[in-house]
Parts: C-alpha cells; sequence; structure tokens
C-alpha cells in the first residue's frame, strides 16, 4: 500500500508541473480559457498530492517530513506567486505559471534524483535551480532590463550557498569513509580466518567431504531447449548439486579454466569463518585463470544454501556461475522425496534447474515431498501450489509448528529460499512459478494426465509475520542492544571515486564510501532497514542470520523468522538483530547484483579485524 501511495504522489507531481507548464504555453498565446482550465486540473493535482503525503503520514512512511518542509512549500509558494501575478500584472502570467511548474516539478526531480538525506543544502539547491529556471525562462521569452545581473546573481545565490553545504559535507563523508573502510584495524587480517585443517579433522573421526569445481566458459542446452553462452561450473548450469550431512567437514576446490574476470565461491546464507567467504578483494582475492583457491568449513547448520561467484557477480551469476548447497540432518528421515530447485533466468525464460533435471516426477500417492525453492535471479518470484501444504523452512532455517496452506502464495525474495512440504496425492500436484513461467509437477503414475490449468493470480501471498507458532528466541525487539544502525536505502546522485554518479545508495552514499558498521563480538546489533526508493532491495548479510524484529512496526507474532536476505519493498521498514559471533569483516548489501554493483553496500566490521585489501570489487 505505500509502495503504491508514493507512486501515486509522483504522479501527482508529474501531472501537476505538466498542468502548469502547458497551462504557460497557452497563457504565452493569449488562449487564456484552456490555460484557466489547466491551472484548475494543476491545483486540483497538487491538492490530492497533500492528501496523499497525509496517506503516507498515516502509515507510518519516514520521509513525510521532506515533503511538508520543501517540496510542498515549493510548489505551494510558486502556485501562489503565480496567482498573484496573474491577479495584478497580467502580462507576467505566463511567466510566472512557468515558474510554477518548476516549482511543482521540485517533488518528482527530489524523489527520482536527490537521494537522502534532502537536507537544507538541497533545499537551497533546489530554490536557487527553480529561479534560475525562471531567468532563462524569462530572458528566453525576450525579457531585457539593466537589472538582469541582479536577478541572475539573486538566484544563483541559493545554489552556491547550498551547493557549498552540501557538497563539502559529502566529500569530507566520502574522505573520512574511504579512509576508515573497510578496513577496522590494524587487526587480524580475515584472509587468516580459516576453517578447520582437513587432516586433523579426518583424524578426530570428522567426515571431510572433497569436491572441486572449475570454472569455465561452455555452451549449454537450457531444459527449454535453448543453447546459451554460459559461464559455468564444470561446465553446466546450475553447477554441481553440493549435498553433504551435517558435521561433515566440507573442502572444495575452485578451479579457473577461463574465466578472465575471475572468479570466487561465496558460500550464500551459510555462516562459514570469515577466509572462506570468497568475497574477492576483502576476504580474498580473485581466482584468476590457471589458479585455484582451496575453502573448508564445518557443516554445522542443516538446510538449504547455494553458492555462486563474488567477483563482478552482477554478470557472473547471471551467466551461470552458480550452484545449490544441501545440508542433510544427521539424523534425516529416509522416506519421502526431497527435490532441489534452484530458479534462474536467461534471458526471458526462466528455468528450474537444468536441461537434465525433469520438470515432472513421478511420486505414488501419499508419500512426503519436500520442494527446497532457491532463487538465484535477482528480483522475487512467486510460488503456488495446486495442493495444501505447509512452509517448512526460510533461508535453511526451520519454522516452528508451520500451518497447512491452500490458496497461498509465497514471495520468494532474490537469493532466499523456502522449503515446501507437501503431501503427494492420486491427483498432480504442481508448483507454478510466476503465474506458469515455469512448473513442477509431480504425478501418481508417469501417463497421468495434465491437470486443468489453475488460476493462482488471486491468490493472497502469505503473511509471514503471523506464519507459524511462537518460540523462545535469544532475545527479541524488547531486548538491550550493543549496537544500533540504521540504513536508508535509496537512488539518487552522489559522489563516487569524486564523481557524481547516479548510484544506489546506503544513507546516501554509494559504495565503497558507506560508513563501516562496527562491532566488537559478542555485541547485540539492531539493524532498521528504510527502504526511500521505488525499487526493491533484497537485503542480504554476509556471515550472519538475522532475526526478524518488527514490520512497518508491528512486531512478528507467528514462527521466529530467521533469515540472510530479506526483500525491503517501496516505503517498508525493516527491523532485525544478529549476534555478532562470526569475526571478520562481512558485506550487507542488496542481492539484486545490480544494484550492488552500483553502490548497495556496506560492511559490517568487527574490531580488531581488517580486510585483506583496501575495499571489495567482488559485490
Amino acid at each position: 500500500m505505500t509502495a503504491r501511495l508514493i507512486d501515486l504522489e509522483l504522479l501527482a507531481g508529474v501531472l501537476s508541473a505538466a498542468a502548469w507548464l502547458a497551462a504557460a504555453g497557452y497563457a504565452a498565446t493569449r488562449r487564456h480559457r484552456p490555460a484557466a482550465v489547466l491551472v484548475v486540473v494543476a491545483v486540483l493535482a497538487f491538492l490530492a498530492r497533500i492528501g496523499l503525503v497525509a496517506a503516507l503520514g498515516r502509515a507510518g512512511w519516514w520521509f513525510v517530513q521532506e515533503k511538508l518542509t520543501l517540496t510542498l512549500p515549493m510548489a505551494a509558494v510558486t502556485a501562489a506567486a503565480a496567482a498573484a501575478v496573474a491577479l495584478t500584472a497580467r502580462r507576467w502570467t505566463a511567466l510566472a505559471l512557468a515558474v510554477a511548474a518548476y516549482g511543482a516539478a521540485a517533488g518528482p526531480v527530489l524523489a527520482l534524483f536527490a537521494g537522502y538525506p534532502a537536507g537544507w543544502g538541497i533545499g537551497l539547491v533546489t530554490a536557487g535551480t527553480v529561479a534560475l529556471a525562471g531567468v532563462v525562462t524569462w530572458q528566453a521569452a525576450g525579457h531585457r532590463s539593466r537589472r538582469a545581473p541582479f536577478v541572475w546573481l539573486l538566484a544563483l545565490a541559493p545554489v552556491v550557498l547550498g551547493a557549498a553545504v552540501a557538497v563539502p559535507s559529502s566529500a569530507s563523508a566520502t574522505s573520512s569513509s574511504s579512509s576508515s573502510s573497510p578496513e577496522v584495524g590494524p587487526g587480524v587480517p580475515v584472509s587468516s580466518v580459516r576453517g578447520p585443517d582437513p587432516e586433523a579433522a579426518a583424524a578426530s573421526g570428522i567426515a571431510v567431504r572433497r569436491f572441486t569445481l572449475t570454472a569455465r566458459t561452455a555452451t549449454v542446452t537450457l531444459s527449454s531447449g535453448q543453447r546459451v553462452q554460459a559461464w559455468t561450473f564444470d561446465g553446466r548450469v546450475p553447477g554441481p548439486a553440493l549435498e553433504v550431512t551435517q558435521g561433515d567437514l566440507v573442502v572444495v576446490t575452485l578451479r579457473n579454466a577461463d574465466i578472465a574476470a575471475g572468479v570466487t565461491l561465496h558460500w550464500h546464507g551459510y555462516d562459514v569463518p570469515a577466509g572462506e567467504d570468497g568475497v574477492a578483494g576483502m576476504t580474498q582475492e580473485a581466482v584468476r585463470p590457471g589458479g585455484s583457491f582451496e575453502y573448508r568449513f564445518r557443516a554445522d547448520q542443516a538446510g538449504t544454501y547455494w553458492y555462486h561467484t563474488h567477483e563482478a557477480s552482477d554478470r557472473a551469476v547471471r551467466l551461470g556461475l552458480y550452484g545449490t548447497l544441501v545440508v542433510r540432518p544427521r539424523a534425516a528421515a529416509a522416506d519421502g522425496v526431497d527435490l532441489t530447485l534452484p530458479l534462474h533466468t536467461f534471458g526471458t525464460a526462466l528455468t528450474v534447474g537444468d536441461r537434465d533435471q525433469p520438470t515432472t516426477h513421478t511420486v505414488a500417492p501419499g508419500t512426503p515431498v519436500r520442494l527446497r525453492v532457491v532463487n538465484t535471479d535477482d528480483g522475487p518470484h512467486r510460488l503456488t501450489l495446486t495442493a495444501p501444504f505447509r512452509l517448512v523452512a526460510v533461508d535453511g532455517t526451520d519454522l516452528n509448528e508451520p500451518g497447512v496452506l491452500e490458496r497461498v502464495a509465497i514471495r520468494l525474495p532474490a537469493g532466499a529460499r523456502a522449503d515446501l512440504a507437501v503431501t503427494a496425492g492420486a491427483a498432480p500436484v504442481t508448483l507454478d512459478v510466476d503465474g506458469g513461467r515455469a512448473t513442477v509437477r509431480l504425478t501418481p503414475a508417469a501417463d497421468t494426465p495434465a491437470a486443468p490449468p489453475v488460476n493462482t493470480a488471486a491468490w493472497p501471498t502469505l503473511d509471514q509475520t503471523r506464519y507459524g507458532t511462537p518460540a523462545p528466541t535469544p532475545f527479541d525487539a524488547h531486548s538491550r542492544f550493543d549496537r544500533r544502525f540504521t540504513m536508508v536505502l535509496d537512488r539518487g546522485v552522489t559522489l563516487a571515486d569524486g564523481l557524481p554518479k547516479y548510484a544506489f545508495t546506503v544513507n546516501g552514499r554509494a559504495y565503497p564510501y558507506v560508513t563501516t558498521q562496527t562491532v566488537r563480538a559478542g555485541d547485540l546489533v539492531h539493524l532498521t532497514v528504510v527502504n526511500r526508493s521505488r525499487d526493491t532491495h533484497p537485503m542480504h548479510l554476509h556471515g550472519h542470520h538475522v532475526l526478524a524484529l518488527r514490520y512497518n512496526g508491528r512486531p512478528f507474532l507467528g514462527s521466529p523468522l530467521w533469515m540472510d536476505t530479506f526483500d525491503v519493498q517501496p516505503g517498508e521498514v525493516w527491523e532485525v538483530g544478529l549476534r555478532a559471533d562470526n569475526p571478520g569483516v562481512w558485506m550487507n548489501h542488496c542481492h539484486n547484483l545490480k544494484h550492488a554493483a552500483k553502490g548497495m553496500a556496506v560492511h559490517l566490521a568487527y574490531e580488531g579485524y581488517e580486510a585483506a585489501s583496501h575495499h571489495a570489487h567482488g559485490a
């Protein structure tokens, strides 16, 4: 609802500006009747903006104050000035209406480009820019005056003053951030924080599971039959499915045959030691062609996870450098069917698994089935099942006493995983992804005819804040937190590498200039994540799972929800907590990897630890 209100307020601002500008055009040609009609439209659109901002305030939107103190007053003042001029000096009506258009346009322009925070500096620059636009229009219309230089100086003054306020503060923030981030030290290099030694583990009776993955380019055939040029692990997409048992020591040797950009392995959702996290430029250097790197970690967390490269990952994951990791419990049930289903989009084709993984599975009626759905894409997917089911795990962690669901959709954020439990029946069961873009069918026999299609578009999305049964947690929203951080996610023009860029930002800055979140080992950490932008941001924290505490100010009333990736949609506010129990320097970034590559990332760093090099370049 908040996202819709944000879009409507933006649309009302655009409509108001367009109506004022069109009215100015008609007034300049002395066509006063259509000009008057358009003025009415502009005023009504402005009044609609006021109503929508009031609705956003009632909805708890964090940024109402920007509207109340800057953009709405700007639109109101210029509109009032236009009305006064039209009544007292009609020869200037067209110019006054044009200035009203510029004042109304300030709202949408600031919302789309200015970014957070919109302080006094931005306000002065905005006011001056509106005035400058008016002066340019005045002179373009052929008006001349001996006072023109004074008018220009009067319009330029707030722009210069605002820039003097805004730019140095941004530059100093950039300077201080780049000098202190990401290293928190001098201290222990995270590259030295490694997993157990395989020989010592084997000698102590721990099972050691060894794998080798080779990154190479290849032409692969998708499940749709389409052949694509891909970047692969072992010549296949997805890469080999890694399956181990809880308690095993996992040892993976990564080799790079010919990926010129370099590769790493990041264990998405798995809380490995910092030196095994696979972030190029921070925990290790990328593996270049002909090189190799050995990863090792204890598989203590049972559940559904995945792996992917973390070097140039926006492009590399999209081209195929990913695979699944499933850690089975020591006492896993032997009966039933267990399917791991990675979702991935090549171009416009959504695939489930690889070419060799069937989309129809023969399952005897009464057989329990676990569907482990992994979203490897940049955006969310919508899952529906045509039979009663339970959502039994999220991001590798089991939910407490999840109830049976029917005719309900599951929203699966980018990078996230959902384990669905369903019992096969006498009739086919269909897992539908995004309204039919991809399907997986469970049938009692190979020759079972296909069930008639089910229209799932109207099915509601599960409210996970109320699903399952509450259970004790090590902390909650009322606990005393040692560290509190707020992350405002946005998009706007900001300084990056000394140049203004249109970036995805955290607290108004683009990576690597975002201030590091510094903690001590053992701290209880509270994160408030707010989305000011019009994009959805699936936030992913390396090395830790977070406990969801509040959503838009409301507590979670169902099962405890431990996640490593959560969708922050436009206007939403998430409050999550974590225990700082995995020392190192960690990435915390949007898992729409395009957004991460354009700046939406920050480090969470433990005191006494430093990154392997200046800053990660593999986000």
